[in-house]
């Protein structure tokens, strides 16, 4: 996410620290930089003339010239511009009122839209409330078998439509099934084209009207970059919408449409698709965006990733196991799923301070490896094999490799890496639980 933009700004500002006391010709030289790199990352080019303009103005001041760190302050003043450029603290959803409250998701052909919707929909599940899934998109009948087999593997409900029903008839008998059903949320899949035409339009208005949303959400691709700019400010023109979520985050190197959404249309990026998995949504957070872009980490973000996975009854059962010296096999694999929870370890180094922006990070997809092979093979494994890995002989070691597409070396290491790790677990209970339970609590 960002990875050009973020390497272009943090060599500029390497080349500012170096200098120790700036004058005006030093920060506009850095500046020329910013925006150069700013414009080839497919920011629109009006964004970037008034980003530039709010930091000279500020850079120039006492608040630069008569620090004793000049560049930090400037640095200080690019993240503060760039969370200003990106919205204003944290954007809210808006979802109280009589339920189900319907929520409409907008965007066109192949840019998530369907994903989207089943995402937000485990999201506030998990949260809590009670979401209902609607397929209103009849132009593309795929779209609501893909729907439908999102909805069912994330357990959510979904509105059967009938062959013939048309999208405001097929959003009318949902909010009344939802109704009936004691669903909360009612998440609208609608139509989308290949390109804005006006009879696209002119239905998604139809359903505005009909539903009168809380929420009408844009769905646009962050990798078509400014492309995803001006589809939004057509949606904006003829809907009115109230934000934006950008899809395909993880794969937007440049960062134009992120940068650029809220400075054209106005309206703020209320979440981030980062993966295809369905709990790979985020919300959108410009402060720490501006932070991870410019090399600073993510650690709030880091922090919650971490509180959403690891259970607290579960760790405390863990810790009581540690204790007793009975971590098994078994153990191992489900903290190893626990972090996969999080994220791809690429992405949760990037939101740790000082790591994001090292490029010596190349074994990264190598390791992410090995936990998918480490988990085959214990999946592998007998109950029996993996509460006693003791009784893991030559012809056991041989069967389980073989069960999970793997060789006996691999086997061997991976209880050699367990056996190593009991060992180690054993001289920190030596140690006093203090350190242990720390530990086990990040």
């Amino acid at each position: 996410m960002f990875d050009n933009l973020s390497e272009k700004l943090q060599g500029v500002f390497k080349k500012l620290r170096g200098h120790g006391k700036l004058n005006e010709g030093d920060i506009k030289a850095a500046l020329r930089e910013v925006r150069l790199a700013l414009l080839e990352g497919d920011v629109h080019f009006r964004v970037v003339k008034d980003f530039i303009e709010a930091i000279h103005s500020r850079a120039i001041g006492q608040e630069v010239m008569a620090s004793l760190t000049p560049a930090q302050q400037v640095i200080k003043i690019v993240q503060q511009e760039l969370a200003s450029l990106m919205g204003d603290g944290e954007p809210k959803i808006h979802l109280s009122g009589q339920p189900p409250i319907p929520v409409m998701l907008v965007g066109l052909h192949g840019c998530g839209k369907t994903t989207t919707a089943a995402k937000l929909a485990v999201y506030f599940k998990e949260r809590h409330r009670f979401p209902y899934l609607v397929p209103a998109d009849v132009f593309r009948p795929a779209a609501i078998e893909q729907l439908q087999l999102l909805a069912q593997e994330a357990g959510i409900e979904f509105y059967e439509s009938g062959p013939e029903e048309t999208p405001l008839e097929i959003c009318q008998r949902a909010r009344q099934r939802a109704l009936a059903g004691g669903y909360d949320l009612m998440f609208v899949d609608t139509a989308g084209r290949l390109h804005i035409d006006q009879p696209l339009m002119e239905e998604l208005r139809e359903i505005k009207d009909q539903l009168r949303p809380k929420e009408i959400l844009l769905v646009a691709d962050a990798m078509t970059g400014q492309d995803a700019v001006n589809i939004a400010k057509s949606f904006n023109d003829v809907l009115d919408i109230n934000g934006v979520i950008l899809t395909k985050m993880e794969g937007d190197a440049r960062g134009g449409a992120a940068l650029s959404i809220k400075g054209v249309t106005g309206k703020p990026i209320k979440f981030i698709g980062t993966g295809e998995k369905l709990d790979a949504l985020e919300v959108f957070h410009p402060d720490r965006m501006a932070s991870r872009i410019l090399g600073m980490g993510d650690v709030f973000s880091l922090i919650e990733k971490a509180q959403a996975s690891f259970d607290e009854q579960k760790t405390e059962e863990l810790e009581r196991k540690l204790r007793r010296d009975a971590f098994t096999l078994e153990d191992f694999r489900d903290q190893i799923r626990r972090i996969k929870k999080m994220g791809s370890i690429e992405n949760i180094l990037n939101m740790i301070p000082g790591i994001g922006g090292l490029k010596d990070l190349k074994g990264i997809q190598l390791q992410e490896r090995e936990l998918v092979k480490v988990e085959a093979i214990i999946n592998s494994m007998t109950p029996k094999e993996r509460w006693n890995h003791g009784i893991l002989n030559g012809s056991r070691r041989l069967r389980i490799a073989k069960g999970s597409g793997t060789t006996v070396q691999d086997v061997n290491r991976l209880l050699k890496q367990y056996t190593h790790m009991l060992k180690v677990m054993k001289k920190l209970r030596k140690g006093g639980t203090k350190e242990l339970h720390k530990m086990l609590r990040f």
